[in-house]
């Protein structure tokens, strides 16, 4: 089973968003950590105070955001922008059609970027 970890700022300001997005709570660990899934996929968000979270050798602290990002497809990309923009979410573009589809980026709460994805339909793939 794929899993991924995001470094969050909050916890729970992040479970609504991905919500949202299909996943549900699978499982918590204290107001620090969550596992969230969707289907096969988990994704285990990582509060201050975690493992993940802590201060390297070298000083550098684990934080949230970056251009690396979870791709998840969508049936219907304009409803889901919608009911994300209704909770407050950050768009980093516009909803962009290229030659498989429609994609939007979007930051969880805490910075970290989801790319969304509604591919055309297969009668109009090439």
């Amino acid at each position: 089973m794929p899993v991924i970890r995001y470094l969050v700022n909050d916890v729970d300001a992040a479970l609504p968003f991905y919500k949202i997005l299909g996943f549900k709570l699978a499982d918590r660990w204290g107001p620090p950590f969550a596992i969230v899934k969707r289907k096969s996929l988990s994704i285990w968000l990582s509060g201050p105070g975690t493992s993940a979270r802590k201060k390297l050798k070298d000083g550098a602290v684990p934080e949230p955001g970056g251009w690396n990002r979870l791709v998840l497809e969508v049936a219907d990309i304009k409803a889901t922008i919608a009911a994300l923009r209704a909770e407050g979410a950050k768009f980093r573009s516009q909803a962009i059609k290229g030659p498989g589809g429609t994609q939007v980026l979007v930051e969880d709460p805490s910075g970290n970027p989801i790319e969304l994805f509604e591919p055309r339909p297969a009668e109009s793939n090439p």
